[in-house]
């Protein structure tokens, strides 16, 4: 008998949005702090600013607003877990507009103060289940302010390199629901039920093909920690450099994620 399909993965609305407004916040805390030398440091993206990183990481919020103006989709045609195996083709986009909101908005705060102004209202006057048409598909408004948990912790994270000693906290609620939509997202990309990648506390999944663990200690073993995975996931550390690091453990012939990482290209 074939193993029972798993169901997926569920989020608390209310949890994931004081979760996106608690990373935000760290954010809008931290950029008060910064002055004109240190909004002009380059960062680890190409050739933006750290101005211009904060006028994105903005957008991570704004585009809940930009979506919510186009036609409401007939009827849903993604999962949550799409979004990250999806999101890479927006890139180009994404970046070419990044810098048009940090110019025409000198202060970096008052921007981010009215995208999280519109935010609110936004999920305040329409249900979780108003559908959007992201670049993955059509999803739930509540599905889709779950994947701003990813935009935020990997951009605070961006922050925090671009900037010496910025140090903006990561929320652990913002964090757990990154790293679990992350590792689902590579239990799609790679299915299966050989190996086991861990992520304390927050996740743990089965992926790649192969002989499927049933009980006992798993033949093959990947463990990290989350902002680790975070890094890998999103291509801000390579399968190598994390081994190079000792910061993700691999054991096991059907241990290596190189092919599957990153998952957002």
């Amino acid at each position: 008998m074939p193993p029972a399909k798993k169901r997926p993965r569920t989020y608390d609305p209310a949890r994931t949005r004081a979760a996106v407004l608690t990373q935000f916040g760290h954010v809008r805390q931290a950029v008060r702090t910064l002055g004109p030398d240190r909004l002009g440091l380059p960062t680890r993206l190409g050739d933006w600013t750290v101005r211009d990183l904060i006028a994105h990481t903005g957008m991570a919020l704004t585009a809940v607003d930009l979506l919510l103006r186009e036609p409401e989709p007939a009827r849903q045609t993604a999962r949550l877990t799409d979004w990250p195996l999806a999101i890479g083709a927006e890139a180009p986009d994404i970046a070419g507009t990044a810098r048009r909101p940090a110019a025409e908005h000198p202060d970096p705060d008052a921007r981010l103060a009215a995208a999280e102004e519109r935010f609110v209202a936004d999920l305040d006057t329409h249900p979780g289940t108003r559908l959007l048409p992201t670049g993955a598909g059509a999803l739930p408004l509540a599905d889709y302010v779950v994947t701003r948990t990813v935009e935020l912790v990997v951009h605070t994270d961006d922050l925090n390199a671009a900037v010496p000693g910025l140090d903006i906290p990561y929320d652990r609620q913002a964090t757990a629901a990154a790293t679990r939509l992350l590792a689902d997202a590579l239990a799609v990309r790679a299915p299966g039920g050989s190996t086991e990648v861990r992520i304390p506390p927050y996740a743990v999944v089965q992926c790649v093909e192969g002989p499927r663990h049933t009980r006992g200690t798993p033949p093959n073993v990947v463990e990290t920690d989350p902002l680790t995975w975070i890094r890998l996931a999103t291509g801000r550390l390579s399968w190598a450099e994390a081994l190079r690091e000792a910061v993700v453990s691999a054991g096991g012939e059907r241990a290596d994620l190189a092919e599957f990482l990153p998952l957002m290209r």
